[in-house]
């Protein structure tokens, strides 16, 4: 009776071991890092723009949000088609590779493709897991990083949300309404020309046989809103999230929407706790920003607070 009962011990702890090894392998992190050098940030953007733009990406915008930070939006062909393969797909269609200064060292990062396809609900996904490849094998991958311990397969990344009571991908802030596309992307255009709310245009890429945009945007405002408020308190780690700009708003028909931040940011930062860390970066941090960030995108696509 005791072998019997070591053996069922035995074949359950290896059974538990080999769904953990599976666990492990399934898990995606939303940023990549793909190598660290020294120099000077700005010679080494330029040579990461040569490396992906030989490897076939399109740099569609690039910006400097804060000192030490230089991010720029690729895309291609397949990615924007699986940005066309479902409702609101074309958040995933920019992947943003960035250059971060950090004391005397320079990192090199880049969103993952396939962590944010799945996170933005996209049907096809095979340009993004080509985009993946592509960008390692130009620039490398010393790492996967951003989502700490939690095990995200691409089934939870699909139903995520932060925690109980905040918002998933189908919950975005809905910030204008208009009569067409046409006249939505004017609106929205302005609104970034203006730079209305402290938000100005990083990109804007087209959705293929959509009435469908997406623009990447600065938020400039020194307030709650500001992409170097919200980073200088969240994005304390060795290994910096800067990958998480630029903030996106997206044109649908005549809608006007953005994630909202409790997704946005959390989906770029899902290992951050929310009340207590050893860097002192945490969401509490930033309380004030989800409303102040979606005044400021209602106010650039000329809706109604």
């Amino acid at each position: 009776m005791l072998k019997v009962a070591k053996r069922l011990f035995l074949s359950s702890a290896l059974l538990a071991l080999l769904m953990g090894y599976a666990v492990a392998d399934d898990a995606l992190q939303p940023f990549v890092l793909a190598y660290k050098t020294n120099g000077d940030i700005q010679a080494v953007a330029e040579e990461v723009k040569s490396k992906v733009t030989g490897a076939g990406f399109e740099v569609v915008g690039s910006y400097s949000p804060y000192d030490g930070a230089i991010i720029m939006a690729v895309t291609n062909d397949a990615l924007k088609k699986d940005a066309a393969s479902s409702e609101f797909g074309g958040y995933a269609a920019a992947q943003r590779v960035t250059v971060t200064k950090v004391d005397d060292e320079v990192q090199v990062a880049y969103t993952n493709p396939v962590y944010f396809a799945n996170a933005y609900r996209l049907e096809e996904t095979a340009g993004a897991a080509a985009a993946l490849e592509s960008l390692q094998t130009a620039l490398g991958k010393e790492q996967a990083y951003g989502a700490g311990d939690k095990k995200l397969s691409s089934g939870d990344l699909r139903k995520y949300h932060y925690m109980f009571g905040m918002e998933y991908f189908d919950d975005p802030s809905e910030l204008a309404e208009y009569d067409d596309y046409d006249e939505a992307i004017a609106a929205v255009e302005k609104g970034l020309s203006e730079k209305r709310g402290g938000a100005s245009k990083v990109y804007r890429i087209d959705i293929p046989g959509k009435d469908e945009t997406v623009f990447g945007v600065a938020l400039g405002d020194a307030g709650c809103s500001g992409d170097a408020y919200i980073m200088s308190r969240v994005d304390k780690g060795e290994i910096r999230s800067t990958p998480h700009l630029p903030y996106e708003i997206l044109v649908s028909d005549g809608d006007v929407y953005a994630l909202y931040a409790r997704f946005r940011i959390a989906i770029s930062m899902p290992s951050l706790p929310m009340m207590q860390s050893d860097t002192g970066a945490t969401f509490f941090n930033i309380m004030c920003a989800p409303n102040a960030i979606e005044e400021a995108l209602v106010k650039t696509a000329g809706g109604e607070l």
